[in-house]
């Protein structure tokens, strides 16, 4: 088995040195023949590109392709159309993994292909704001996820990619261009097998309140293209996904007090909490207010596209 690690990036150089260094390191037997990674850079500005070609003698397994900021959909796309694996491992530049990780995707995959070849495997994601050592972190029930396809940590056969159709160049803003192309993998017939052995390390800085700003961008981000992946797949369960149910309005508008309790009026207590050690607390209260805005952006892209378009 030949894999292509594909890893988009953008303004992550830090922990990108992390996530490489941790590839190079892989230990695996003989139904792993080789490896690759390719680092799609999208348009980074602190120096990705130049730092990878002054340091390719330390990353021999890393090729570098650079792009103008399109987005990781299609930084992705680029990655997998010059892979030369026959298998393709999506991770994001964040990650940093352990030195079992080829081998547990392996495994799982050659244990599955006994069935059919019409698998795919999803390795665990555990979150952690510990820059100096990641992968000490304890998994945790906040790291848990439902979801079917997600690029943080997944391995699939190139030509299933290939037969979806890729990756939707048209999300270019934050959120859900790898559960849109789930969706279609999912009517393509192919079966989820999660690998828990398969472990990244999620690395993001503690949160801070000037972190803020950003996180609602984001969140809007998220809204607009959520629209656009219910008017791909217009069903009740990519509502669902997309928080554009009557369901969400009612529980985020309640617990934000119909916005009343924002970024500007929580502030306080969430620096009491960070003050006192406790940012990750301070961020799931932050999630409150930050599921708000995303709803709104929801229903306010869904808004103007019916003002041009009708939708189901």
């Amino acid at each position: 088995m030949f894999f292509s690690v594909v890893i988009p990036t953008y303004n992550r150089k830090p922990i990108l040195e992390k996530c490489l260094l941790a590839l190079e390191n892989q230990q695996f037997g003989s139904s792993v023949t080789d490896y690759e990674v390719i680092v799609v850079d999208d348009g980074s500005t602190d120096g990705t590109i130049e730092w990878l070609s002054t340091d390719a003698e330390f990353l021999p397994h890393v090729r570098s392709i650079a792009q103008s900021h399109q987005g990781p959909a299609a930084a992705r796309n680029l990655g997998v159309e010059n892979a030369q694996g026959d298998t393709i491992i999506f991770i994001d530049s964040d990650l940093v993994v352990t030195e079992h990780f080829l081998q547990a995707h392996t495994d799982a995959l050659i244990q599955g292909y006994k069935d059919t070849d019409a698998v795919f495997t999803y390795g665990s994601v555990i979150n952690t704001c510990n820059f100096d050592n990641p992968t000490a972190e304890p998994y945790k029930i906040t790291d848990f996820s439902a979801a079917y396809f997600a690029t943080g940590n997944v391995a699939i056969a190139r030509h299933w990619l290939l037969e979806a159709g890729l990756f939707d160049n048209r999300f270019q803003l934050y959120g859900w261009e790898d559960l849109e192309l789930g969706v279609r993998l999912k009517k393509l017939g192919l079966k989820l097998i999660k690998c828990p052995q398969a472990v990244g390390y999620h690395w993001h800085p503690a949160f801070k309140l000037d972190q803020i700003p950003g996180m609602i961008d984001r969140e809007i981000q998220r809204g607009r293209m959520g629209v656009l992946f219910y008017q791909k797949h217009p069903s009740w369960n990519v509502r669902l996904m997309i928080q554009m149910t009557w369901l969400h309005q009612i529980l985020w508008g309640f617990l934000s007090l119909g916005g009343m309790l924002n970024e500007r009026t929580m502030t306080p207590f969430l620096q009491w909490l960070i003050d006192r050690g406790k940012p990750q607390l301070a961020l799931e209260i932050a999630r409150i207010f930050l599921n708000w805005y995303n709803v709104k952006a929801v229903y306010s892209a869904y808004g103007e596209l019916q003002a041009n378009t009708e939708m189901p």
